[in-house]
């Protein structure tokens, strides 16, 4: 099993109205994706409720191994969901890892 870690940042630039609007969403998109795309074992979006923090979004999910992750990464539902942060994100940090 593979779990798929993601840290997402939102730009500091972007007010803090619109940061909640697109968390939301993405969130929203992200935990619909399941039913669409077969080899997503497990998925859940933690939108950060610390606002010391520098990352906003983690995005944690389970696969049965690299190549689905992989398949996952491509998939046209999970672009278009990822294109929810395309003017908001600042940057992304990823860990994947065997369990």
């Amino acid at each position: 099993m593979v779990r798929h870690i993601v840290l997402f940042k939102l730009r500091d630039d972007v007010p803090e109205e619109e940061k909640l609007r697109v968390m939301k969403a993405f969130k929203v998109a992200i935990e619909a994706l399941p039913p669409k795309i077969a080899c997503i074992r497990e998925i859940e979006v933690g939108l950060n409720m610390d606002p010391n923090e520098k990352w906003h979004i983690a995005l944690n999910s389970v696969f049965d191994n690299m190549d689905d992750v992989n398949f996952y990464s491509v998939h046209p539902d999970h672009v278009a969901a990822g294109k929810l942060l395309a003017d908001t994100k600042e940057s992304r940090a990823c860990v994947n890892y065997e369990f």
